[in-house]
C-alpha cells in the first residue's frame, strides 16, 4: 500500500506558504511606517486556505499535452481599513498592531511546523513499526 505524502500534507503545506506570505505583507506594513502615504495592507487567511482547499480538489493534469486551467491563488491582499485617524500624510500603518499581527503569524507558523513535526513522527513510527 503506498502512502500518497501529498494528499497528507498538501494542504498544510498551502497554509504554511499563506503564512509565510502574510508575514511579508506585515514586515512590508512595518517597513513603511514612515513612508508618506503609504496604505496598510492585509491578508484574509481564512479566504486564502479556503482557496487554496477548493484548488486540492480541482482539476489535475493526466497527460502531458492537456491544458493547464489551474489558476494561481489569489493571494487575498487587500488595503486594511485602518482602526486609526489619518496622520496627516496618508499613512495608515499602525505599528502596534501590525507587530501584534506579525506576533500571531509567527507563532500560528510555529504551530504548523510543530503539528507537521508530529505527523511526520507519527508516520515514521508507523513505518518503522514502532520501534
Amino acid at each position: 500500500m503506498a502512502i500518497s505524502f501529498d494528499k497528507g500534507f498538501e494542504l498544510h503545506a498551502k497554509g504554511m506558504l499563506l503564512r509565510s506570505q502574510r508575514a511579508e505583507v506585515i514586515a512590508s506594513n512595518i517597513a513603511n511606517a514612515d513612508t508618506p502615504g503609504y496604505k496598510a495592507k492585509g491578508m484574509d487567511f481564512q479566504k486564502a486556505m479556503q482557496q487554496a482547499g477548493q484548488q486540492q480538489m480541482g482539476m489535475s493534469k493526466t497527460h502531458a499535452k492537456h491544458f493547464d486551467v489551474r489558476t494561481d491563488m489569489n493571494n487575498n491582499i487587500a488595503f486594511r481599513n485602518p482602526d486609526q485617524p489619518d496622520t496627516g500624510d496618508g499613512n495608515t500603518v499602525d505599528v502596534q498592531v501590525e507587530r501584534n499581527l506579525y506576533l500571531e503569524n509567527t507563532l500560528e507558523y510555529q504551530a504548523g511546523v510543530q503539528f507537521l513535526n508530529g505527523k511526520i513522527k507519527a508516520l515514521k513510527n508507523v513505518i518503522s513499526g514502532g520501534g
